[in-house]
């Protein structure tokens, strides 16, 4: 590598960034832990995440990491937070840019680490490693502020989904119970949904509609100051 014409002589922090995988299985939110082989915290779990190379933004990072662990390159990825305790990692000083993703579980395809990646519910995570459990709390409260402002949900269901499909995901990320009707009039009347004309046959033999989220009514929306409220 060529040598930087202005440099400090002083020490420098080690950069990493973190990503949160989040995903919905139908009914529970998940997240994807990958199992450490290495010490620190050798056999313990943790988030997908490196460090940053030398060429690289931070984004470009997470997109990486993301990328080898899932095999998705245009997932839905936010930046929330920023970890710079002096003692989170034993290794040396390190300052992580913590990210989150919204994935489908069933387009996950697994990457370098896939036999050390597993899905957990967000109630049945294990202790984690470094300061993840941290991360965690941090990921999930940003999730369920940023829904009541962006449709960033529908970055998990499929493209097409029915209402309860659309109702059990809002009520995994907010740890909520909402009545069937009132859901289904409230998101109606956002304007943000388009009702097809499919149906599928449910469990108990009762058909439902499809919809889709339509972007361009929910631009409009977000124009004139968008919340959403239960």
């Amino acid at each position: 590598m060529e040598e930087l014409k202005y440099h400090y002589k002083y020490p420098h922090p080690s950069v990493t960034t973190d990503c949160v995988i989040f995903g919905f299985d139908g009914t529970l939110l998940k997240v994807l832990l990958i199992e450490r082989g290495v010490e620190p915290f050798k056999g313990r779990w943790a988030f997908p995440g490196g460090f940053l190379k030398m060429d690289e933004s931070a984004l470009q990072g997470a997109k990486r990491e993301l990328y080898e662990e899932t095999g998705l390159k245009d997932a839905y990825i936010h930046q929330f937070h920023t970890f710079s305790a002096p003692d989170r990692d034993p290794r040396e000083r390190v300052i992580t840019i913590a990210y989150y993703a919204l994935v489908r579980i069933s387009e996950v395809k697994g990457g370098d680490d896939a036999a050390q990646a597993q899905w957990f519910p967000l109630d049945k995570v294990p202790s984690l490693a470094f300061d993840h459990d941290k991360i965690l709390r941090e990921a999930t409260q940003e999730l369920r502020r940023q829904i009541h402002f962006e449709p960033i949900g529908f970055e998990l269901l499929p493209s097409q989904f029915t209402m309860t499909q659309l109702q059990h995901l809002y009520e995994a990320i907010l740890s909520v119970k909402f009545d069937r009707r009132n859901f289904s009039n409230k998101m109606l009347k956002l304007g943000i949904l388009t009702q097809l004309e499919k149906t599928i046959t449910l469990p108990n033999k009762k058909e439902a509609f499809l919809y889709k989220f339509n972007a361009e009514s929910y631009n409009e929306m977000k124009e004139k100051g968008f919340r959403l409220e239960f």
